[in-house]
């Protein structure tokens, strides 16, 4: 109960308003009092003041409890209203209830009653508000409009999504990893019919190959050794709604079998089980793979793959939409700065260059860490280009290295040989920077002296050795 519930008092009796105005404002509830119905419907009707409960009488003269609960819960759905009566009947609570009374009591009551239904009644009216605001969170993380892009690729994405996202068709996602495959999947499910009911993802990658059957269809009691009670798979927790296979291309070929045969039927059958349950389910997967090279090359069924790609969403690499980097990183530098109370408003202009530059390997999520680790550093109210990472700066020592090697040529080459003369080349150097010092000399490698030991020993014992 919080001290701020507010609640209305209805009723034409006034020893009994005044008698709950002092008991429910000792229980630290801020009370109002309405001498009847014509009141009340008056009071709800004006916007100047919203109510947690109202606490109505049922019968009164010229306005009638029924009334006011009509009144109230058709300008404030959340409120919740609690019926008093000397007459209870069943037709009158079942009327009430249908109104959309919370629950009625019958007078004379206890004061431990009403204060138990009080209690209850707000609880829900929290429940309900939060509920309302979590699906309103929902759709603004993964309603399609709010994936952010501004470029040919993306809108092409968006009006995809936005043409099959409430049909039963399988969708299969794919592109690189930390495109934003996952949230898709998400956009895709929330815009449909089905946004009501659950999205169950599973990362076919992750799981244990000997506990993928049982995750997806479940298993009876006693099917296997740890089976000690009977368990719902996936696919029955996702009827009515969606089912994301996330990394579908790492599913083995058994399973494959068993997958596609659910699709088919439309029905599961447990590990253990005798019986096929029935299941409601739209899928959609993902993938990083080339399926179509999987199943040339027998690692992925034909027929699975050709029911699961009805419709493709090819998610483009961020190198490939440039013009949207600027757009995702402002949303990152929001978001991040909200959660580490900070006051960061953009990027300095030599920053978002530096940004808009790179080649994000790690697609989005690299960009969402690069500006994470930005936000965690950076001092000021604009990010700077001294906050930004060494690999985007072009400061890494490593990739510096890796350029100088160059490409690989079209006959290829010896790895084991270019390796060891590199190895050998980056040795003598260290030793000749630091005097023959070999402590010195790992240091500058980044490895310990034993090793730096070893492998002058090893050289040394060739002809061109160091």
């Amino acid at each position: 109960m919080l001290k701020s519930d507010r609640i209305l008092i209805v009723d034409d009796e006034r020893s009994l308003c005044e008698f709950l105005e002092i008991f429910l404002s000792k229980e630290g509830y801020n009370v109002t009092t309405c001498p009847g119905g014509e009141e009340a419907v008056a009071l709800a009707a004006s916007s100047k003041q919203e109510f947690d409960l109202v606490l109505t009488d049922l019968m009164m003269p010229n306005v009638g409890g029924i009334e006011v609960l009509t009144a109230f819960k058709e300008r404030f759905p959340d409120i919740q209203v609690l019926v008093m009566t000397a007459y209870a009947t069943a037709d009158t609570a079942i009327s009430a209830m249908k109104k959309g009374a919370y629950d009625y009591v019958q007078k004379p009551f206890k004061v431990d009653e009403i204060k138990l239904l009080l209690e209850k009644a707000l609880h829900q009216r929290r429940l309900l508000i939060e509920n309302r605001a979590l699906r309103a969170e929902v759709h603004r993380k993964y309603s399609f409009h709010n994936i952010i892009g501004r470029s040919l690729a993306m809108h092409e994405v968006f009006e995809l999504i936005r043409r099959v996202a409430d049909t039963r068709t399988s969708v299969l996602i794919t592109g690189e990893s930390g495109t934003g495959k996952e949230l898709i999947a998400r956009a895709i499910h929330h815009n449909s019919s089905r946004k009501d009911a659950d999205l169950i993802t599973v990362n076919c990658g992750a799981i244990p190959e000997n506990l993928m059957e049982s995750e997806l269809f479940g298993h009876m009691k006693g099917a296997f050794t740890s089976a000690h009670a009977n368990k719902e798979g996936m696919f029955q927790a996702a009827s009515g709604g969606s089912l994301f296979l996330d990394e579908v291309g790492e599913m083995p070929m058994h399973l494959q079998v068993k997958l596609l045969r659910a699709l088919q039927e439309r029905s599961v059958r447990p590990v253990g089980g005798t019986t096929e349950t029935p299941v409601d389910v739209r899928i959609i997967a993902a993938t990083n793979q080339n399926l179509e090279d999987a199943v040339k090359s027998g690692q992925f069924r034909e027929d699975l793959y050709y029911r699961l790609n009805v419709i493709r969403v090819a998610m483009p690499p961020l190198r490939e939409r440039h013009e949207d980097i600027p757009l995702i990183a402002q949303h990152f530098v929001t978001r991040f700065s909200e959660e580490m109370g900070k006051n960061i408003q953009g990027f300095e202009g030599q920053a978002l260059e530096i940004l808009a530059a790179y080649d994000y390997p790690g697609n989005v999520r690299e960009l969402e860490n690069i500006v994470e680790r930005a936000i965690t550093f950076e001092t000021g109210d604009m990010i700077r280009a001294d906050s930004l990472p060494p690999q985007v700066l072009g400061t890494d020592p490593n990739e510096k290295a890796m350029k100088t090697l160059g490409t690989l040529p079209p006959g290829g080459i010896d790895l084991d040989d270019l390796l060891g003369s590199i190895e050998k080349k980056l040795l003598d150097q260290a030793l000749r920077r630091t005097g023959g010092n070999r402590t010195e000399a790992a240091k500058l490698l980044g490895i310990s002296f034993r090793s730096i030991r070893y492998k002058l020993d090893k050289y040394q014992k060739e002809p061109d050795s160091v």
